[in-house]
């Protein structure tokens, strides 16, 4: 039999109290949230349209605390991550899936307890929802815990759930309850009473809206020393300005270019002061290509054609080397800075990663290079300690490197 509403009001109080004691950054995004009871016709565990938290009063009661809590710090992260206003072309049934896989395990990694049926696959860990969904088919078997009413396909008409994944079948009449918590945002309702996707007008200044939510909540949380982990790196790189790396690497490159002064004693026809005179060097510039499997074709090429058309601006001279767990025997390749920059006909590589290789041939040929720019997924063997030369890390993906300066690619 089900416990008295105000039970299940006081465990989900309690549950939220805890999160913003424990886990602030994720509490701060729940209280953004009004709790609304809704009927058990549609909403057969929680739900979300970016305005509001549903939930089942029966499935929050079947819940331990720690659940509770996971279910509402799931729903407030597909809405800071505005997952209902990034799925474009994208089919809604393997978005949906994408998107519990990509937060639950920042959830997990948080030491929350998931509830019955969160979805949750190990080789997914530390992926957006954008590069987990070319992984799903359509013919997976899986199902969100949650439903995502948040968005919608484009042959909804009326609001109406569109059937894929865990969405919520057709409305039933309902006459939810919300819990009073300082909110005035009013969720929209359809004509059977069920809340609509919001339309793209609301949906872009809901985005808006939880961009700045996202970042307060960051900043509260690092304030209070509790924004590390996964969750942590994730959010601090989705907070980092938005400037694309082609603008990065030539702010760099232009900087170790910059011209010096030569302070050679003049000619005697030009008096006894030494006076400082302005002097352009040729830039000597290594550049490493991770080979293991994990840059493709295209992405390489467009590195090396923002490389080639930066080169001449610098006047850099490039040394081109590839690597996996062992450098290619074909290389290094030496281009002047007067010569077009083409990758090699063909780069054996698809082993493990080893970044020691480069820096062991470095040491080892030693040309006084002025830059190195290393292009990887950074998931690999660093050498234990850093070089005495500036290195520019361009990473695909999301892991970490120990020293250097890291520019995301993606």
């Amino acid at each position: 039999m089900r416990q008295e509403m105000s039970d299940i009001e006081t465990k989900l109080s309690a549950a939220r109290t805890r999160l913003i004691l424990d886990k602030p950054f994720l509490g701060t995004l729940v209280m953004h949230l009004p709790l609304i009871d809704a009927d058990p016709g549609w909403c057969k565990t929680t739900a979300t349209d970016a305005r509001a938290l549903y939930y089942n009063a029966d499935f929050i009661d079947a819940l331990s605390l720690e659940q509770t809590q996971f279910v509402l710090s799931h729903e407030a992260l597909h809405c800071a991550l505005s997952h209902f206003a990034r799925r474009a072309h994208r089919d809604k049934y393997r978005w949906d899936i994408a998107c519990d896989l990509a937060i639950n395990p920042l959830l997990l990694a948080e030491g929350l307890e998931p509830c019955p049926g969160a979805l949750h696959l190990v080789e997914f860990e530390g992926m957006t929802a954008e590069e987990i969904y070319p992984c799903i088919d359509e013919s997976d078997q899986m199902n969100t815990h949650d439903h995502h009413i948040y968005d919608q396909a484009e042959s909804d008409a009326g609001g109406s759930p569109d059937g894929g994944g865990a969405q919520p079948p057709q409305q039933q009449p309902a006459s939810p309850r919300q819990e009073q918590n300082g909110s005035s945002e009013n969720p929209v309702r359809g004509g059977a009473g069920q809340p609509r996707a919001p339309d793209p007008e609301s949906r872009e200044q809901l985005a808006a809206q939880w961009a700045q939510r996202l970042a307060g909540a960051h900043q509260q949380a690092m304030q209070a020393g509790k924004m590390e982990g996964a969750l942590g790196r994730m959010i601090g790189h989705l907070l980092e300005p938005q400037i694309p790396w082609r603008a990065l690497l030539a702010r760099h490159m232009v900087a170790t270019a910059r011209e010096d002064y030569n302070w050679a004693r003049p000619s005697r026809r030009e008096g006894d002061a030494i006076l400082p005179s302005l002097r352009s060097n040729e830039l000597k510039l290594v550049v490493a290509i991770d080979t293991s499997g994990s840059i493709n074709d295209q992405e390489m090429q467009q590195f090396v054609s923002e490389l080639d058309a930066l080169k001449g601006q610098v006047n850099a001279r490039i040394t081109l080397l590839a690597c996996d767990s062992e450098l290619a025997q074909d290389g290094p390749w030496i281009f002047e800075p007067w010569e077009p920059l083409i990758l090699p006909g063909e780069i054996k590589g698809g082993g493990g990663t080893d970044f020691n290789p480069v820096f062991d041939w470095l040491e080892q040929n030693d040309g006084h290079p002025d830059l190195l720019i290393y292009f990887t997924d950074a998931q690999g063997s660093f050498p234990a300690s850093e070089p005495a030369l500036p290195v520019i890390w361009l990473v695909k993906g999301r892991a970490e490197v120990p020293w250097g300066q890291r520019i995301q690619l993606n």
